[in-house]
């Protein structure tokens, strides 16, 4: 698999700047003229790990979330996005439907989320020193789009 394009951003960890995440990367993933559909499953995507770098990396102090995002020649759409917050002390645990640390008002279907939404989702994460969420979508484009 062969990278065509890249682009990385770092943005402050605020709820503010989830958005523009999600539409950077859409428009970056554009080249690859997606459907309607694949165009909103990775925008949700982004979306849900932007969300838990914001709500559960950086509790007691202010911190960035970095994104990285390459087109491949095999059209896929690869996205690492990572922070240098908490970590997750158990990745598996926290991969289960309904599991929040978030408190009453977090749903704990972030990851679900991600992982229904992209075609790959890879999860890293080291207590004290981060987490790195990485989502593979495949761009079949407008001829897969049968409606």
């Amino acid at each position: 698999m062969k990278t065509l394009y890249e682009m990385k951003l770092t943005v402050d960890a605020k709820s503010v700047n989830e958005g523009f995440c999600r539409v950077a990367v859409g428009t970056f993933a554009a080249v690859l003229d997606p459907n309607i559909d694949e165009l909103s499953d990775l925008k949700t995507a982004v979306s849900e790990a932007v969300t838990n770098c914001i709500v559960h990396a950086y509790k007691t102090k202010p911190g960035k979330i970095y994104i990285t995002v390459k087109i491949t020649d095999t059209n896929a759409v690869v996205v690492k996005i990572r922070d240098r917050g908490c970590g997750i002390p158990d990745v598996e645990k926290a991969r289960e439907p309904l599991f929040t640390t978030g408190g009453d008002d977090r749903s704990g279907l972030g990851f679900s989320v991600m992982e229904s939404f992209s075609d790959k989702l890879k999860v890293t994460s080291k207590e004290g020193r981060g987490t790195s969420i990485t989502i593979t979508k495949i761009i079949r484009g407008k001829t897969s789009d049968a409606s």
